[in-house]
């Protein structure tokens, strides 16, 4: 093997390493009133510490109304700016559509950052089995 085949080698292993070590978090919200603002929060904070973290928040039951169009916090701020600013940092947001179905709700009725998975509880085992800490504030 060349010098250069080593090196290249060298680099990938420690891009892979670095790939490996990066946090990866799903955090559960299943509802609004008791932990939508926290839990935002914490996301923030937790992407202050650690930039390069992978976050993923499933949210169901009564957790996906924050998600909606026009939605407020108990102190009539929209949660929408917030969840655009940790949407632009690489946070994804997915909400159920079983709880969709169960509660007559549209996927139009939210925000455009929110994606659909058919079941967060589902998704919420996966994402743990593929290695993601389990965060329900």
């Amino acid at each position: 093997m060349t010098l250069r085949s080593l090196a290249v080698a060298a680099v990938l292993m420690a891009s892979m390493a670095v790939a490996y070590a990066q946090d990866k978090v799903v955090y559960h919200v299943n509802d609004t009133a008791s932990q939508a603002l926290g839990t935002l929060r914490n996301i923030r904070n937790h992407l202050d510490t650690d930039p390069t973290a992978q976050i993923t928040l499933v949210a169901h039951a009564f957790g996906v109304d924050f998600l909606m169009e026009g939605m407020k916090d108990r102190g009539e701020s929209a949660f929408e700016p917030l969840v655009a600013a940790l949407k632009s940092r690489g946070v994804k947001f997915e909400v159920c559509e079983i709880t969709l179905k169960n509660r007559n709700m549209k996927k139009e009725q939210f925000i455009q950052e929110a994606d659909f998975t058919p079941s967060g509880v589902v998704r919420l085992t996966k994402l743990q089995l593929a290695g993601h800490a389990y965060i329900k504030p």
